[in-house]
């Protein structure tokens, strides 16, 4: 069984930084130039071995498992009338049948905490993928990058940041004095620390390999602000037993849950396949 057999991708979010667009389109499915934010997340989880994808979603959110169906019909239209190409398009995003899919509602947003462990039912093996599809990582996909350098213990993509940004992320405090190479030992991570006392100017983003033990800590946890289960409390609390590292990954991170994200990926996608076409 591949280390991450399981990824459980938590999109019940109500994407209201992206309103009007969210208000009748999750934000799962808006575009990135030529294919939705999720399809990303879904080839990037395949590609690091995954055979079973978990998504904690909302029932407001229907479109999410009708895109992730195969649309036989469809495709059958498709080609009667001719349009191979985009029947073959179709082809492309359909899921293998060695894949299996499982949808798990969360009826209230309680937390990227509260998300992972309502997959807790459904993750196989010791430790099990996490991808926030709002962080769309273009270039080399982030997770197989991960898992290939996973050896144990709860691992987070990680990338330097502005000092003075570091008040919007997660920040890790390494362990070494040195924090140079792709993977940094870190004895906690420090969410969203003002510029003064951050502990480093690496900061978390939303790749998880975690120890299926995080499970334990998931149920102990009390809620925090805003009455939600933080998932970095969680980790904070299993880094003395398990170990903690962020992972500096290849690839070029957008935040697509904001508009100037969505736009800036959408270009870098669309020079990202005018390079490969002229490469041919």
């Amino acid at each position: 069984m591949p280390i991450l057999d399981t990824v459980v991708f938590p999109v019940a979010g109500r994407g209201t930084r992206l309103l009007p667009l969210t208000k009748s389109v999750p934000k799962e499915l808006l575009p990135v130039y030529d294919k939705p934010i999720l399809q990303f997340a879904v080839e990037e989880a395949i590609k690091a071995g995954a055979k079973r994808l978990v998504f904690v979603t909302h029932a407001s959110k229907p479109a999410i498992g009708d895109y992730l169906q195969p649309d036989s019909a469809l495709k059958d239209v498709l080609e009667s009338d001719g349009k191979v190409e985009l029947a073959r398009a179709l082809d492309e995003i359909t899921l293998g049948s060695g894949v299996e899919v499982i949808f798990v509602e969360q009826d209230e947003p309680l937390g990227l905490g509260h998300a992972v462990l309502m997959a807790a039912d459904h993750v196989r093996g010791d430790a099990f993928g996490v991808i926030l599809p709002d962080d769309v990582i273009l270039g080399q996909p982030c997770l197989p990058e991960m898992a290939d350098a996973y050896s144990s213990g709860h691992m987070i993509a990680a990338m330097d940041v502005d000092r003075a940004d570091v008040k919007k992320y997660g920040i890790f405090r390494p362990s070494a004095a040195a924090s140079i190479g792709k993977i940094v030992q870190a004895s906690e991570l420090v969410e969203k620390p003002s510029p003064e006392v951050a502990p480093s100017q690496l900061a978390a983003v939303g790749r998880y390999i975690l120890d299926s033990r995080i499970f334990d800590a998931l149920r102990n946890l009390e809620p925090g602000a805003g009455g939600e289960y933080q998932l970095t409390d969680a980790i904070a609390a299993d880094a003395p037993a398990f170990g903690l590292a962020g992972f500096r990954f290849s690839g070029a991170r957008h935040d697509c849950g904001s508009h100037a994200g969505l736009l800036g990926a959408a270009n870098a996608r669309a020079t990202e396949l005018t390079c490969a076409v002229a490469a041919e």
